[in-house]
């Protein structure tokens, strides 16, 4: 009873789902430290891109694409159709929130400057959005008997 309530996609979409939120992500944390740029000098300027970017390649490098790596393999070793918020674990949903809410608390406090927080989020926004791309190269790669498209 309680299936016919679920909604399912193939996982072919749910690799897409996947992809997407993290280029999203990324590009909002990017957004986000750029609304901060007009406060700062020049040299945090810099400071922030310099930092932000090497940390956003090391990021993608050592941790984030590794770990788009294996969302996809469980993602591929899923059934056809799965539930939609199958594109996660279930305990990511816990980390999500505990980042999501020290973002805000970080963001809201006068507790750590502007010009040392956009570093992180430009460096976290980087390395989500360069990862992400670690799901549409799945994606395009996908061996699928079902040629109606990815969703």
């Amino acid at each position: 009873m309680l299936n016919k309530f679920k909604p399912s996609v193939n996982k072919k979409c749910l690799i897409l789902i996947s992809g997407v939120m993290w280029s999203g992500v990324g590009v909002l944390l990017n957004w986000i430290a750029s609304q901060w740029l007009s406060d700062f000098e020049q040299w945090q300027i810099i400071f922030t891109y310099s930092v932000g970017i090497l940390m956003g390649l090391i990021i993608a490098s050592f941790g984030f694409s590794k770990l788009a790596q294996r969302n996809s393999d469980r993602i591929m070793g899923y059934p056809e159709k799965v539930c939609v918020f199958g594109f996660q674990r279930w305990q990511m949903y816990i980390l999500i929130v505990i980042m999501m809410s020290m973002g805000f608390f970080m963001r809201t406090t006068t507790l750590i400057p502007k010009y040392l927080l956009a570093p992180v989020y430009v460096g976290i926004g980087l390395a989500l959005f360069i990862s992400s791309f670690v799901y549409y190269k799945n994606l395009l790669t996908m061996k699928d008997g079902n040629s109606k498209g990815v969703c």
